[in-house]
């Protein structure tokens, strides 16, 4: 993993479990201890989901970097589905409260995006080798210009 990889997971995962403490912590207080279950278990389904979902995202960009547009919007619907499904598994569940789950998945999910969104924006990454560049245009010694 490279350095702005590890920096943008680092900048997305520390928003969201500091989110994700707020979800237990407001969990537990409006629906008791099955809430702040609820609500840790929601947090750590999205977080897990949208981790997975950085790491295949970067590893397309590595290694097929033509795919990275297409593969962004796949694997957001992707993302989406795996949420529903699991929201769909849990919707009758009595492990834990079921609508702290569902709100805390909400939260940390829309932490999360607003996190790396943050983190593209502030990053610095060129998209251009400025050896090459500067390279093209120095001529060599002696050479008429």
């Amino acid at each position: 993993m490279q350095s702005n990889d590890a920096r943008t997971l680092l900048q997305c995962a520390v928003p969201t479990a500091a989110a994700g403490v707020v979800a237990v912590a407001v969990s537990g207080a409006l629906a008791g201890g099955k809430g702040a279950i609820g609500g840790a278990v929601g947090t750590l389904v999205a977080g897990g989901v949208m981790a997975m979902g950085l790491y295949v995202l970067q590893r397309t960009a590595k290694s097929f970097p033509h795919l990275f547009q297409a593969m962004g919007l796949v694997l957001y619907v992707t993302q989406f589905l795996i949420a529903a499904v699991v929201l769909a598994v849990f919707r009758d569940t009595s492990l834990f409260n079921t609508r702290a789950f569902a709100f805390s998945l909400l939260a940390a999910v829309l932490v999360w995006t607003a996190a790396q969104t943050r983190a593209y924006l502030k990053a610095k990454i060129l998209y251009v080798d400025p050896e090459s560049a500067e390279a093209k245009n120095t001529t060599p010694a002696g050479s008429p210009t």
